[in-house]
């Protein structure tokens, strides 16, 4: 294990500092690294592999359009894209889907829409529409994304930015957003919960706030559902839960079922009806493979009820983390599968945390030094929530006395 870290660090660029294990096998929920040892997975690679490692019906689609068919570019059509476009489509209520392969890509595919059709729908003058975004968000990590972080690192020696195209709320706050609305103001692009600055639940009624606002305004309500799309929450769509139909919602992570990288913008006609031949492309996006193992993806999502059981097995995730008394802990919070614990800094930084629950045999990561993220695959089963929650008891009893609380 120890050579293949070191062998990382000297070739590897370091924009990222991994949790000391080697992975090298998978199945179901569970991960076993390079010296046999098994763990159960807690992250799913931030949804991504939602479906759980080595889904028999994905890997028969991937391997089957793999050997007839994978990437031609969209200058020529193929027999498995628009299929798949049009499920796209029938599963979000838009119009439209435009294909692409990382999610970052999907928000820039968004940004570059919303933006013309502002100026050609909307008449906003040229060069001056804006995109309201929320402080505390994480859209990806392109330039011109990062430009609009609230996050210091995120920003600090990678401008100058075209900061003047967007502007902050708080998040959570429809006043706020009702505020910032100005002619100029194209959209309003939000995440129905907050991933990466730990797993933060609006208040009840929030988004459907802001999509009443955004209505009046004439301002496009783009829902950011990479991380908490396809059943994360316990909804097809995290914005489901307050029933808001978006304008347009960006999908990704978990479209390309845990095995390649599949993204897709989705919206109504009179939004993605603006682009034309040569506006906007990508080499990979739309390739026959992806469409192949995406359209599968969606089949295993909506067949094998796994929104459904994200909601049971969430639920019951979140009221046995409850259950936990641990001066360590000051919050427990989520939606659906995926579930924040936020930790007190005096007692235990969330790095140091997860560290020891790999030591416990439990994979998990930690964002804004606070709080452990714990979002399982979708397929987990009650049992293997069981065995997780005690070994994050364990975990925690490094650091404190632990107690039961009542349900």
């Amino acid at each position: 294990m120890s050579d293949k870290i070191a062998l990382e660090k000297r070739y590897g660029a370091t924009n990222y500092a991994p949790l000391p294990v080697v992975l090298s096998r998978g199945e179901g929920v569970w991960l076993w690294d390079d010296e046999g040892q098994r763990y159960l997975d807690m992250l799913s690679a931030y949804s991504a592999v939602s479906f759980g490692y080595g889904h028999p019906r994905l890997l028969a689609a991937l391997n089957e359009q793999a050997a007839r068919l994978a990437v031609t570019s969209r200058a020529y059509y193929t027999d498995r894209l628009p299929p798949f476009l049009a499920r796209l489509c029938e599963l979000t209520g838009m119009d439209r889907a435009l294909p692409m392969s990382t999610g970052a890509e999907g928000v820039e595919t968004a940004i570059k829409v919303a933006r013309k059709w502002a100026y050609l729908v909307k008449k906003v003058p040229a060069g001056r529409a804006q995109i309201i975004v929320c402080a505390g968000n994480f859209h990806g990590r392109t330039s011109t994304i990062v430009g609009f972080s609230s996050e210091a690192q995120y920003r600090d020696h990678f401008g100058p930015y075209a900061s003047e195209g967007f502007r902050h709320v708080p998040y959570g706050d429809a006043a706020a957003l009702e505020a910032a609305i100005t002619p100029e103001t194209a959209a309003f692009l939000v995440e129905p919960v907050q991933g990466e600055a730990g797993i933060v639940v609006p208040p009840e009624g929030y988004l459907a706030q802001c999509a009443r606002i955004c209505r009046e305004k004439n301002v496009l309500l783009i829902a950011d559902e990479v991380q908490t799309g396809l059943g994360r929450t316990g909804k097809l769509f995290a914005c489901q839960h307050e029933n808001v139909k978006p304008d347009a919602i960006i999908l990704g992570k978990a479209l390309g079922g845990g095995l390649l990288p599949v993204s897709a913008f989705c919206a109504r006609e009179e939004v993605m009806g603006v682009l034309r031949p040569g506006d906007h492309g990508s080499t990979f996006g739309g390739n026959a493979l992806g469409a192949a193992v995406g359209m599968a993806a969606l089949a295993v999502l909506t067949e094998e009820r796994l929104p459904e059981r994200a909601a049971t097995m969430g639920a019951y995730l979140l009221k046995r983390l409850r259950t936990i008394s641990s001066p360590v802990v000051t919050d427990v919070r989520g939606k659906g599968l995926l579930i924040g614990v936020e930790l007190d800094p005096k007692r235990v930084g969330a790095r140091a945390f997860v560290e020891t629950l790999l030591k416990h045999g439990v994979l998990s990561k930690d964002t804004h030094g606070t709080v452990a993220r714990f979002a399982p695959p979708l397929v987990i089963a009650r049992e293997e929530i069981d065995w997780a929650v005690e070994r994050i008891r364990e975990a925690l009893r490094e650091y404190g006395p632990v107690y039961e609380k009542a349900a």
